[in-house]
């Protein structure tokens, strides 16, 4: 692998990056999260395994010994509702959630030929390889619901418009969501939630496993991601427009999340129009 690739779709997104000697620590996201390891040095995750990580979880890998190659594939949560209730898997007032989450699959097979196979064609970028890959994500899609995912009933988990979450931080999920791009006190946070910033910030890291801070960050970098691929606007106007008024710093945080400059990782952006 001489270079990152990524494709980023509304429903979905596949990159493919390096890890040399570092720790992989990734922001929670509102999306079902996929780690393969196309190649480890990574102490008790072998190449060929497989982590899933539930929405709004925290991802904290050992460091690699050496360089390990990773495929990150993110699923948004409406594409796996809408793909359970065609299978008459999904009834209203249910969620979806991993049943193993963050346990390396090792010896699942299937999984590991969907995923290597959507590597492949990221890399090879042969005619039709968004169509392969747009097809394998469907796949993918049906396998983890037959295969790793639970559907259970929960009168406190709901489906909102920035995906699933708790009833109880809904009001304040969404507020971060619409104005993660200006600074956000704590107190403000908590307000939308009725509760106070004390209560709420316990409350948030309880059901969450972050911070809301570390949740607000996260959100400015998945808005940066989506502004890179999606928009020819400058580096400095997304990072002013995800709430960090100084270039630098928003290429600091930006490459510590991702593990690329705002500048590289829009040129590994791939899309249908490159073939």
């Amino acid at each position: 692998m001489t270079a990152p690739r990524i494709i980023i779709e509304p429903r979905f997104s596949v990159e493919r990056r390096m890890l040399l000697r570092r720790a992989l620590e990734l922001p929670v996201q509102p999306a079902f999260l996929l780690i393969h390891l196309l190649r480890s040095q990574i102490e008790a995750i072998p190449t060929g395994a497989s982590l899933l990580v539930n929405p709004h979880s925290v991802v904290q890998l050992a460091p690699s010994r050496g360089r390990s190659e990773l495929l990150l594939v993110r699923l948004a949560p409406e594409l796996l509702i809408e793909t359970a209730a065609r299978l008459r898997l999904h009834q209203t007032g249910a969620h979806l959630l991993f049943r193993r989450p963050l346990v390396p699959l090792i010896e699942d097979g299937r999984l590991r030929e969907v995923l290597e196979s959507m590597s492949s064609e990221l890399e090879g970028g042969a005619a039709g390889w968004h169509e392969v890959v747009s097809s394998l994500i469907s796949q993918l899609a049906v396998y983890l619901l037959r295969a790793h995912i639970n559907v259970q009933r929960s009168d406190e988990i709901e489906l909102s418009r920035v995906g699933v979450v708790d009833r109880r931080l809904r009001r304040a999920i969404e507020f971060m969501h619409d104005n993660c791009g200006r600074d956000l006190s704590l107190a403000e946070i908590a307000a939308t939630a009725y509760l106070s910033a004390f209560h709420f910030a316990r409350l948030f890291k309880k059901l969450t496993g972050a911070t809301p801070h570390t949740y607000l960050a996260a959100l400015r970098i998945e808005r940066a991601r989506r502004l890179l691929a999606e928009t020819d606007l400058p580096i400095i106007e997304i990072g002013a427009r995800v709430g960090y008024a100084s270039q630098s710093h928003f290429t600091k945080v930006f490459r510590d999340a991702t593990g690329l400059t705002p500048k590289a990782f829009r040129s590994a952006i791939v899309g249908a129009r490159a073939e």
